[in-house]
C-alpha cells in the first residue's frame, strides 16, 4: 500500500478460537512498523465489530485525502507497466513473454488501447505465478503467456502461469436451489 502513497490499515479478523497472544502478538508486530491496527469483530457482532476498524481508517483518509499516487503511469508502454507491478508488488526480478502474449500486446496497442491499465490474472495462492513459491519470493520470473483485452472495463488481463480464470460448475448449480415462499421467506442459500 506504501507504494501507492497509502499509510495501511491492518485489519485483524478476530475469532472465537483466537487467543489474547496471537492477537498481541499481531498487534505488536504492526505497531512496531508504524501501522494502524485494528481488531474486527464484524462476523460476531455485525457492524458494532467493526467500528474501531472503521474509525481507523475514517483518521487514515482523514489525515492524507490525496495520498494516492499511482504504481505506473498509464503513458507507459505496456511491458513497462507489467514489470512495474511484477517487480514492485510480486519481488519478481524478470518477465517473460510467450511470442503469442508480445503479438497480443502489439496488436492491442496498434488498436488505439495502450494507455489502458493492467490487472495481471496469476495465482492466488502466491506473489509469484508459481503456486508453490510462499511467502515473500525472490529470484523468480513471472511468465505471461497470453493477454486479454477488456476494453469496456478499461484495462488489459496478461495472464501469468497456468491457472484456471472461471471456475467450474456443478451439473446442477446452487442458484437453483433458492426459492422464496409467498411471506417472503427465502430458502435454499445453505
Amino acid at each position: 500500500m506504501k507504494y501507492f502513497g497509502f499509510r495501511p490499515v491492518v485489519a485483524i479478523n478476530r475469532f472465537i478460537s483466537d487467543t489474547a497472544t496471537e492477537l498481541n502478538l499481531l498487534m505488536q508486530h504492526c505497531t512496531s512498523r508504524h501501522i494502524k491496527v485494528a481488531i474486527n469483530e464484524s462476523w460476531e457482532k455485525g457492524g458494532e465489530g467493526a467500528v474501531d476498524l472503521a474509525e481507523i481508517i475514517l483518521e487514515s483518509v482523514k489525515d492524507c485525502p490525496d495520498c494516492f499516487r499511482p504504481l505506473y503511469d498509464l503513458s507507459w508502454p505496456f511491458e513497462k507497466k507489467i514489470e512495474t507491478i511484477c517487480k514492485k508488488m510480486y519481488g519478481a526480478d524478470h518477465v517473460e513473454y510467450t511470442i503469442k502474449a508480445k503479438n497480443q500486446l502489439d496488436k492491442i496497442d496498434k488498436l488505439g488501447f495502450g494507455n489502458l491499465a493492467v490487472c495481471i490474472a496469476k495465482t492466488q495462492k502466491s506473489l509469484s505465478d508459481d503456486p508453490l513459491k510462499r511467502g515473500r519470493p525472490k529470484g523468480f520470473t513471472v511468465k505471461i503467456r497470453e493477454v486479454e483485452l477488456s476494453s469496456g472495463a478499461g484495462f488489459v488481463v496478461p495472464i501469468a502461469g497456468t491457472i484456471m480464470r472461471m471456475p467450474g460448475l456443478p451439473v446442477i448449480p446452487s442458484a437453483e436451489k433458492i426459492d422464496i415462499d409467498i411471506n417472503g421467506n427465502i430458502s435454499g442459500l445453505f
